[in-house]
């Protein structure tokens, strides 16, 4: 079981990885900074299909049976790998080459939210939430957790979904 949570963690942990080191880069070199959630979820969800495979090779391991708890803890191993992978690169990322990211990406969000937002009231609402959003990052653990709510949800119901198709007695 370890084998089989390291191979396909490592494997998915890298191919999200790759998708955001792509990102961040086309964003470092991107003077208009245009964020491409297309391509941070479509890694994910590349990377998150190896839970799916992950738990198939322990079911094939084991005469082709696994129960609904042992294919959803497989999962979640899985997804808890990927993920932790990618908060490590980001970490590194973040404060290594883009220390920056969040101030660009506040930019970002308040110009988005004039382009709907007309009521002055709201829209100060909104650039306040923004700040403390800044705020927030400047503390390394927050980072982490921040991080984390990003990726961790979406594995888990991988991990589900997972534990429901391949589950045999």
């Amino acid at each position: 079981m370890k084998t089989i949570i390291l191979k396909n963690g490592l494997i998915g942990g890298l191919i999200v990885s790759a998708f955001m080191i792509y990102g961040t880069v086309s964003l470092m070199n991107d003077p208009d900074f245009q964020p491409n959630y297309v391509l941070g979820f479509g890694g994910m969800i590349l990377a998150f299909l190896f839970i799916f495979t992950g738990v198939f090779q322990y079911r094939r391991e084991n005469n082709g049976t696994v129960s609904f708890k042992k294919a959803l803890v497989l999962g979640v191993l899985i997804a808890l790998l990927i993920s932790t992978i990618y908060v490590l690169i980001w970490l590194i990322e973040y404060y290594t080459f883009f220390p920056d990211f969040i101030e660009k990406y506040g930019q970002f969000q308040l110009e988005e939210a004039k382009k709907t937002i007309t009521d002055p009231e709201l829209l100060a609402q909104k650039e306040e939430e923004i700040k403390q959003f800044g705020e927030l990052y400047k503390n390394p653990v927050m980072v982490i957790v921040i991080t984390y709510t990003e990726i961790l949800p979406l594995g888990l119901v991988f991990a589900l979904i997972a534990a429901l198709v391949f589950k045999k007695k």
